[in-house]
């Protein structure tokens, strides 16, 4: 197959290669909906049992921290929002929908490790900087390297050359998919939330994750993004198959408007969350 660009991974409209399931599209009509009401999301999400099962074990669990019980849906909407709980539905339905392809490059389960703690270090950065919806940035966490999944599954051969390129040459995967393909996966990633149609700064934040300074949009996302994956691989907190450690953008820290002192403060916390999150999809972490 010769590839023009990371369209050509995607699919067209309709035959796109990975598609969300269907409870996602219905939550988005119902939040462009001003008649409807939490308990209609809840019904909603309700019609999955199981995706409401685990969205209540996430909310009951430490990583919000609730001081009483959250028994049902349109509770925890009612205390967390509308659009956040539906990106929290989206995180919890591509990790489960997705994290079974089989790949015999790398182990699945450590490539949704790493993607679950760069959203949960996205997501505490968001929150130390008093961001309004902190859960967009634990999406963008869990997204990040999605591309890399449509590549191994449109392109495994070339998935193979560029791992052991990468591995051979001690070089960032990213810079390894360039050179074979004239793009990487976060190219793929963006092109694949495109064609979900979600939120462009979700887009921005994916497709810039590893080049944080061609953001033109939203910087600061793409740059928290950028520094989440950064922190990940030093705590070595799930592994995504990477041969060297990624370099981080010397204006990171300043765009984000934190720096690493401020995370020593917070990462005892983000640590345990990881743990909690990884826990409740792998068992015992």
């Amino acid at each position: 197959m010769s590839l023009s660009g990371p369209q050509d991974l995607i699919g067209k409209e309709g035959e796109i290669i990975f598609s969300l399931p269907k409870v996602y599209f219905e939550l988005q009509a119902a939040l462009s909906d001003p008649d409807k009401t939490f308990q209609d999301l809840g019904d909603i999400i309700g019609f999955d049992p199981a995706l409401s099962a685990r969205l209540l074990k996430i909310v009951n669990s430490p990583f919000y921290g609730f001081p009483s019980k959250i028994d049902t849906v349109s509770h925890a909407i009612s205390i967390i929002g509308m659009d956040q709980l539906t990106d929290l539905a989206l995180a919890t339905l591509v990790i489960y929908q997705f994290r079974g392809i089989p790949n015999n490059l790398f182990n699945m389960e450590k490539f949704w490790r790493h993607s679950i703690a760069c959203g949960v270090v996205a997501r505490s950065i968001a929150e130390f900087r008093g961001e309004k919806n902190i859960e967009r940035l634990y999406l963008a966490g869990i997204l990040h390297d999605i591309g890399r999944l449509v590549i191994f599954k449109k392109e495994p051969s070339l998935a193979r050359d560029a791992f052991f390129r990468s591995k051979g040459q001690k070089e960032n995967i990213y810079l390894s998919e360039r050179e074979l393909m004239g793009f990487d996966h976060a190219d793929v990633g963006r092109e694949l939330l495109k064609a979900w149609k979600l939120p462009p700064r979700l887009v921005e934040a994916v497709g810039c994750h590893h080049e944080p300074q061609t953001a033109k949009a939203f910087p600061v996302d793409a740059a928290i993004i950028h520094t989440a994956d950064y922190i990940v691989h030093v705590l070595n907190a799930g592994s995504d198959a990477e041969f060297c450690e990624p370099q981080l953008h010397p204006k990171s820290w300043e765009t984000i408007g934190l720096s690493p002192d401020d995370f020593e403060f917070i990462k005892d916390k983000v640590i345990q969350q990881y743990q909690e999150i990884v826990g409740m999809f792998f068992g015992d972490s």
